[in-house]
C-alpha cells in the first residue's frame, strides 16, 4: 500500500499498518513533517466535557491512546517525540465562567471515565506559572498533553524505516492508497468534485526560550502557551483564511506574542528563538475527513486534522488501518468524506 503524505496523519497510518505486517511506502515531496505537521505548538488538548458527541468521544479515545502510541514509536526509533501528559490551566475570569467550569468538572467525572480530571483550583497553587485570573481561580485538566511536532514526525519517520518502510520524495501510488495530503489535497478534492469540501487556514506561532518543562500548558485569551521539555515555550496561533505567503510570518505574530505576554506575564523578556507559519487543512465540516475516496476503488482519504491533528492521530491511524487492511469501518458519521459535501 501507499500513503501519500508524510504529515502526522500519513505517518501514523503508515506506522499502524506496517506494525500489522502490511508492506507500506510513504510519498511526500516535502518529506516528513514538511507541511503543517512540522510546526512548533504541539497542544494535545481535549474538547470541553459537555454536549458529548462522536467527535469528542473519538478525540477522548485518541488522547488516552497517545501515551502508549508515542512510547512505542519512540522506543522503535530511538528518538524522543517530546510527548508528555502535563495537563492544562485555564483562567476563570468571572462568576459565570466559574459556574460553567464547575458544571464541566461534574461532566468530566462521568465522561472521562476516571482517566483524567477537570477541576477548579486556586491559581496560587501554580506559583509563577499560573495565568492571570480575575477570580484567582483556574481550571486544571489532566487530560491535555504536549508533543514536539517536528521531533514527533522525525520519530515516526525513523520508526517506519526500522520496519522497512520507504519514505520517498516522488513516486506514483501503488496498491491501496491513502491520501493524507493536507490542505492542497482538500483543494484538489474540491476541484475534482466541483464543490468546496475544505481548504487551508494559515497559522503563525512562535517558540520562546523559557524553561518550564514540567509545567502544565496554559490556554488563555484564545492562545495556547505550551512548555516543551527542551527549555522552550510555544505560543500559538493565528487563524488566517486569507494569506499571500503560506510560510511567511508578519506583524500578526508580533501581536500574538504581545497578547501571550499580557495574558501570562512570566514570559516577559523571553527570547523568541523560532517564528513559524504554515497552512493547516480544515475540512468544511471542521472534523477530520476519513474514508473511501469518492469514485476511486481501493483509495482512501485521511485529511482535515486542522488544529487537532496530533491529538487525533493515534485513533485516526487505528480506524484507517482497520478500514484499509480489513474493510472494517469504525469511522464516525461526522468524519466521513460526504459530511463535507
Amino acid at each position: 500500500m501507499t500513503v501519500m503524505g508524510a504529515g502526522v496523519f500519513g505517518l501514523s497510518i503508515a506506522w499502524v499498518c506496517a506494525r500489522r505486517g502490511a508492506k507500506v511506502r510513504v510519498v511526500d515531496p516535502k518529506g516528513p513533517g514538511g507541511g503543517a505537521s512540522g510546526g512548533v505548538v504541539g497542544a494535545l488538548a481535549p474538547h470541553t466535557p459537555e454536549n458529548w458527541n462522536e467527535k469528542k468521544a473519538f478525540q477522548f479515545d485518541s488522547l488516552t491512546l497517545a501515551e502508549a502510541f508515542w512510547a512505542e514509536v519512540d522506543a522503535s526509533s530511538g528518538f524522543d517525540s517530546g510527548y508528555g501528559r502535563t495537563g492544562r490551566l485555564q483562567p476563570i475570569h468571572d462568576d459565570r465562567a466559574l459556574t460553567l467550569a464547575e458544571d464541566r468538572a461534574s461532566s468530566a467525572a462521568e465522561l472521562w471515565q476516571g482517566q483524567a480530571v477537570w477541576r477548579v483550583a486556586p491559581a496560587q497553587d501554580y506559583g509563577l506559572w499560573a495565568p492571570a485570573s480575575a477570580t484567582g481561580l483556574v481550571v486544571h485538566d489532566t487530560l491535555t498533553a504536549r508533543i514536539d511536532p517536528t521531533r514527533a514526525c522525525a520519530s515516526l519517520a525513523r520508526a517506519l524505516t526500522t520496519l522497512g518502510v520507504e519514505i520517498l520524495k516522488e513516486a506514483l501510488p501503488e496498491g491501496r492508497t491513502v491520501w493524507a495530503t493536507g490542505y492542497e489535497g482538500l483543494l484538489a478534492l474540491s476541484d475534482e468534485l466541483s464543490r468546496p469540501v475544505g481548504g487551508g487556514v494559515k497559522g503563525q506561532a512562535a517558540l520562546l526560550r523559557h524553561d518550564a518543562s514540567s509545567a502544565p500548558q496554559v490556554f488563555s485569551d484564545g492562545l495556547h502557551i505550551v512548555p516543551h521539555d527542551n527549555g522552550t515555550v510555544a505560543i500559538g496561533s493565528t487563524s488566517e483564511r486569507d494569506f499571500d505567503q503560506p510560510s511567511g510570518t508578519d506583524a500578526q505574530l508580533d501581536a500574538l506574542i504581545a497578547r501571550a505576554i499580557r495574558a501570562f506575564p512570566a514570559l516577559e523578556g523571553a527570547q523568541v528563538v523560532t517564528r513559524w507559519a504554515g497552512v493547516r487543512p480544515r475540512a468544511k465540516s471542521r472534523a477530520p475527513m476519513l474514508g473511501p475516496y469518492p469514485g476511486r476503488k481501493d483509495q482512501f482519504i485521511a485529511n482535515g486534522g486542522f488544529k487537532i491533528g496530533f491529538g487525533m492521530a493515534p485513533k485516526v491511524a487505528e480506524v484507517m488501518a482497520a478500514l484499509v487492511l480489513d474493510g472494517v469501518d469504525h469511522i464516525p458519521q461526522d468524519f466521513r468524506v460526504g459530511a463535507s459535501f
